[in-house]
């Protein structure tokens, strides 16, 4: 099974346009899973209007809760918090009540172990939702993270365990994930055990920096990576410095996708600028596509 995975050093260079546009064109040939990997800011089912399923709540983690009417006061939870999420409450009669505050709490289960009188619970928190969808253009399993939740990493591994199920069960061999920008976490889930990585650059000075960071992660997975420079006219200079930067890394720059007004008009629309099959970057995108193609085989 082929799992690409486009990533980008930095946010807003044009990647999940892209994985739009490679997903209509692996339609054309047999068809593939998608994966929405970016679940911090997922915004591929803007473009593929995928209709869901199946869904399943998402948890992370745990978080502590008090039961005020077992807690005796002794204050053992306070004293071995190291994340200030157990505030004293004091009451009418001065006696002292404890609880727990879910913003602050990191889930460690410290004072769950130390309660002398068990007093606190330890439930799952619920962080999310995944979901397995039918698009227009295949099955796309997707997620949605909680505002300011954590574990996307470990969301971002369902996500792809899912497609891998889903790409089995249907009988299709290739995998398109949209990964998230930058190198933390969640790029990390993305990228182990890849089969290829596109990096989708751009012709600015933060796009050339920080697509040298995201070459060395894939360099450290030893995953076989590529470049595309988008709307690499805007900036000939640099896109060729980025070129050649990436050409003394042994990384192929697959192709150079010019700024084109149709793609906006094709987002307006909801579609991805090769379903509108015109236009210079729907030409330079089939033209990336089809060297992916070669490559992975």
């Amino acid at each position: 099974m082929k799992e690409l995975v486009v990533i980008s050093g930095k946010g807003g260079t044009g990647k999940t346009s892209i994985v739009a546009c490679f997903a209509a064109l692996a339609s054309e040939n047999g068809g593939a899973v998608l994966a929405d990997c970016d679940v911090d800011a997922a915004d591929l089912h803007l473009v593929l209007e995928p209709e869901v399923k199946h869904r399943e709540p998402f948890s992370g983690g745990r978080e502590a809760v008090i039961r005020e009417q077992d807690c005796t006061g002794c204050g053992e939870c306070l004293a071995r918090c190291r994340f200030d999420a157990v505030k004293r409450d004091e009451g009418k009669a001065g006696d002292a009540g404890f609880s727990i505050d879910p913003i602050s709490c990191e889930g460690c289960g410290v004072c769950v172990h130390f309660c002398p009188v068990g007093a606190i619970d330890f439930p799952e928190k619920v962080n999310g939702e995944w979901f397995v969808s039918e698009t227009r253009h295949g099955p796309m399993v997707h997620a949605k993270l909680g505002i300011a939740e954590e574990n996307s990493g470990k969301l971002v591994s369902i996500v792809r365990n899912k497609a891998r199920e889903v790409a089995e069960e249907r009988g299709l061999d290739t995998i398109i994930v949209d990964g998230s920008p930058g190198i933390g976490c969640p790029v990390i889930a993305s990228l182990s055990g890849a089969s290829q990585v596109l990096v989708i650059t751009e012709p600015t000075l933060s796009g050339e920096h920080d697509l040298g960071r995201v070459l060395d992660l894939a360099e450290h997975f030893r995953i076989p990576a590529a470049v595309c420079v988008n709307k690499a006219d805007l900036n000939v200079e640099i896109a060729d410095g980025i070129a050649s930067g990436a050409r003394a890394r042994g990384v192929p720059t697959l192709g150079r996708i010019r700024y084109d007004s149709t793609v906006t008009a094709a987002q307006v629309a909801g579609r991805a600028v090769v379903e509108q099959n015109s236009g210079p970057a729907a030409e330079d995108i089939r033209s990336v596509w089809e060297e992916l193609c070669r490559r992975m085989e």
